[in-house]
């Protein structure tokens, strides 16, 4: 009864001050909350399913706009660094695909890990057992023992000798449709920069294997 015995120009200036407060509350949250445009960013994504090994190509990665908190730390923004980069494991359609990801120095540095000290190095290893290729997988520590491919003296059999411990895998070529071909597929390991050269060389005309950690 009292509201309606105010006159209308109270009734006025209060509607006035409520509507000012608020817009006042209105452009603090707005000041507050971030520009959504501002926090997204182009990173490349697998455009499908990926096996590992292949040249990546135009048609298997495309750039999508995502919000900047949620991509991990190396993400590739430029699809000219990452078409023709080798695939270092499977990846699934939609994933973001980051520097690690890929054959190149950051994924062996990081693969070996800190402790391994900077330049490490990938190796490429042609394994004696064919069938053993088939179980190794990314990820896996192993050690890498070689053998002469031929009998030192005759009637001794060739003894193998650790030429390198706590390789990290890294990559593990795909099976050639042509079964002749088996021979030619390789495991890519990564080792500190110390080590890596030394097995590069020790391991040329050896017999390889390795021993699963």
């Amino acid at each position: 009864m009292a509201a309606l015995l105010r006159p209308d120009w109270t009734r006025t200036v209060l509607a006035r001050r409520v509507a000012a407060g608020a817009l006042v509350l209105l452009a603090a949250v707005a000041a507050l909350r971030s520009n959504p445009d501002g926090d997204r960013a182009d990173v490349v994504v697998a455009t499908r399913d990926l096996a590992p090994g292949a040249a990546l190509s135009p048609d298997d990665v495309h750039l999508e706009r995502r919000l900047a908190t949620t991509l991990p730390d190396g993400s590739a923004a430029d699809l000219a660094t990452v078409v023709g980069s080798t695939l270092a494991g499977p990846a699934r359609r939609g994933e973001v695909l980051t520097d690690v990801r890929l054959l190149n120095s950051r994924l062996a540095e990081a693969a070996v890990g800190s402790n391994a000290g900077p330049g490490a190095r990938i190796v490429p290893l042609h394994l004696a057992d064919g069938a053993l290729v088939d179980l190794v997988r990314v990820g896996d520590v192993v050690d890498v023992l070689a053998a002469p491919a031929a009998e030192t003296e005759p009637g001794k059999q060739p003894v193998s000798k650790v030429v390198a411990t706590d390789a990290v895998v890294v990559l593990v070529s795909a099976k050639q449709k042509v079964q002749a071909a088996d021979g030619d597929r390789v495991v890519l390991v990564a080792l500190p920069a110390r080590v890596a050269n030394t097995v590069a060389g020790s391991v040329l005309g050896q017999r390889v294997t390795l021993t699963l950690h």
